[in-house]
């Protein structure tokens, strides 16, 4: 049995209510990124700070868009976009730093990567669903990414990302008892082309494609900054072409 569990009309735990938040919106896991992207809006006024979740909505070319901090790793994450889609919103896309993981990932030249799909070696979204389903990307999502990164002369490569639960199993292995296993899982990351290593697009990516929602995910390996403006430039470019199927 489903429990209701918002408070004076808001989610319990990002606390935002409908209104609240635009259809779009931006996932950085830090909560003090929030104030960062917020700075890329319009008029953006902070909604709601609570536990890991802080969110801001402010507009692009006139339209609402908001910004709600994750928190690490895919629990938290789960909850955030459970909650935002309970109030509306319906497109995703997450904005982080990540490691390098295959060779190619190591060009200097590389701003960062626009993850096309994750890897699920993570524990959260067996809980939705079992590990055949793929993890995968909104292709609209994705071509707008590619686009804005294209027209700001900007290096952000496709491909594969790995999601995992330990930070430091990906940093430290061997201080890690299953030392062997770990090595042995990465090896097979890098040989399978898999650009980069963070710990949440598996959960956004699982969890729209369950729900029927929209995602996709921008990693910086350089300047942040840079890769926020890809993201704005992909969400006027998703606005332009959302208003154009309504006309």
């Amino acid at each position: 049995m489903a429990v209701d569990l918002r408070e004076d009309g808001k989610q319990y735990h990002i606390r935002c209510k409908e209104g609240d938040i635009g259809r779009y919106v931006f996932l950085p896991g830090d909560p003090f990124r929030t104030d960062f992207i917020a700075g890329f809006l319009d008029d953006a006024k902070l909604v709601a700070h609570n536990r890991e979740h802080k969110s801001w909505t402010g507009k692009l070319d006139g339209v609402p868009v908001s910004v709600t901090s994750t928190g690490m790793g895919c629990p938290s994450t789960a909850i955030a976009l459970e909650e935002l889609i309970k109030i509306g919103a319906d497109t995703f896309i997450r904005i982080g730093t990540a490691g390098r993981v295959c060779d190619a990932s190591y060009d200097e030249s590389l701003d960062g990567v626009i993850c096309t799909a994750a890897v699920r070696d993570e524990g959260t979204t067996i809980h939705y669903i079992p590990v055949e389903y793929p993890a995968v990307a909104d292709r609209h999502v994705i071509a707008a990414l590619a686009e804005a990164a294209k027209n700001l002369n900007l290096r952000y490569l496709e491909g594969i990302t790995q999601t995992k639960d330990s930070f430091y199993g990906q940093h430290e292995p061997n201080n890690m008892p299953v030392a062997g296993r770990l090595n042995e899982r990465w090896e097979a990351w890098k040989r399978g082309n898999v650009m980069c290593s963070e710990m949440e697009a598996a959960a956004i990516y699982v969890i729209s494609g369950i729900r029927g929602k929209r995602a996709g995910s921008i990693m910086a390996f350089k300047e942040m900054k840079d890769t926020v403006q890809v993201a704005c430039d992909a969400v006027r470019l998703l606005i332009k072409a959302d208003k154009a199927k309504q006309e």
